[in-house]
């Protein structure tokens, strides 16, 4: 599992927009939690952290694996 910490997210469109983003990532295997309350998300499977960390970019928000 992989955790991000995710910047920018202001309301429940914002939520959608990044899990959507990340399940677009080669690798994802599931998306258990992306909280507006927390700012992260959790993402199941094997993809490349930098490409879950470009896809919340090019949604338009912030993001950096936790660690």
């Amino acid at each position: 599992m992989i955790e991000l910490e995710v910047e920018g997210m202001t309301c429940m469109h914002c939520v959608k927009a990044v899990t959507e983003a990340l399940a677009a990532v080669p690798g994802v295997a599931g998306i258990p939690e992306v909280s507006l309350e927390l700012g992260m998300a959790r993402v199941e499977g094997a993809p490349d952290p930098e490409g879950l960390v470009a896809a919340v970019k090019e949604a338009g928000y912030r993001a950096q694996p936790l660690r």
